[in-house]
């Protein structure tokens, strides 16, 4: 990775409100999401799962960063194997950027936006990572989230309420944690539980345990709760999540 991305059509700034908490879900906007969830039912012929794919792009995420480059073509191919997958790639780093992609519906498309990208120092930005993924599930029914970081710099609160309104839209957020940060595994176990998701660590630089679990994930976005029993059947990461989901 060489330069930031210059902007293009498929990349669009996350705006902030700047609002202490985060504003509530309306009644509508929930009535409008289920209404849209019945259409698309999960395991309907041509029905596309749409997965986010948020990532932690602060400077010390830089092999992790390459690392995910690698994998991410995994998801797309266990994907395949059910369905169809739609993929939004959301990150931060550096002073106040966070930035999301339009949806992407093939691994080659993802490398290449991925592969413009440097990570850079900053602090986390998780409660605009989630109050994005909460209008895209609004607006275009995302059936999960992948949030791969290591660490936690914010208030802990707002971010279990963003994560609790996201398990109201039957969103579940995947937190998978890179390596040993209590304080920050707390608030990620949180995030997972009031999502209805789940939480797993993975070591530095494991990269056949980021893959397992990001496969998981995946199934899990193309074709359900179904789909991950089928590929939990054969333990790893599929069956560390599925134990966990509610």
């Amino acid at each position: 990775m060489s330069r930031e991305p210059t902007s293009t059509p498929s990349q669009t700034s996350v705006r902030d409100s700047g609002a202490a908490t985060p504003a509530p879900s309306t009644s509508a906007e929930i009535a409008a999401f289920v209404a849209k969830a019945r259409a698309m039912a999960p395991n309907a012929a041509g029905a596309r799962g749409r997965l986010v794919f948020a990532l932690d792009a602060t400077m010390s995420r830089q092999p992790t960063w390459d690392m995910a480059c690698a994998l991410q073509a995994d998801m797309f191919r266990e994907a395949e194997a059910i369905g169809s997958l739609d993929i939004r790639l959301v990150y931060y780093r550096g002073f106040n950027e966070c930035r999301a992609s339009n949806w992407i519906s093939s691994s080659a498309e993802l490398a290449r936006l991925m592969g413009k990208i440097d990570c850079r120092g900053g602090h986390t930005q998780i409660g605009r990572v989630l109050a994005d993924a909460r209008k895209e599930a609004i607006a275009a029914g995302v059936r999960a989230i992948v949030f791969v970081g290591d660490a936690m710099e914010e208030q802990a609160d707002e971010l279990c309420a963003k994560a609790g309104e996201l398990g109201m839209l039957k969103v579940p957020v995947f937190v998978f944690q890179e390596g040993v940060d209590p304080v920050a595994e707390q608030t990620f176990r949180e995030i997972a539980r009031l999502s209805g998701g789940a939480w797993c660590r993975f070591d530095p630089g494991a990269a056949a345990q980021l893959r397992e679990l990001l496969r998981a994930a995946a199934a899990y976005a193309a074709g359900g709760r179904e789909a991950l029993q089928r590929l939990a059947a054969s333990g790893g990461g599929a069956a560390l999540l599925l134990g966990q989901m509610r």
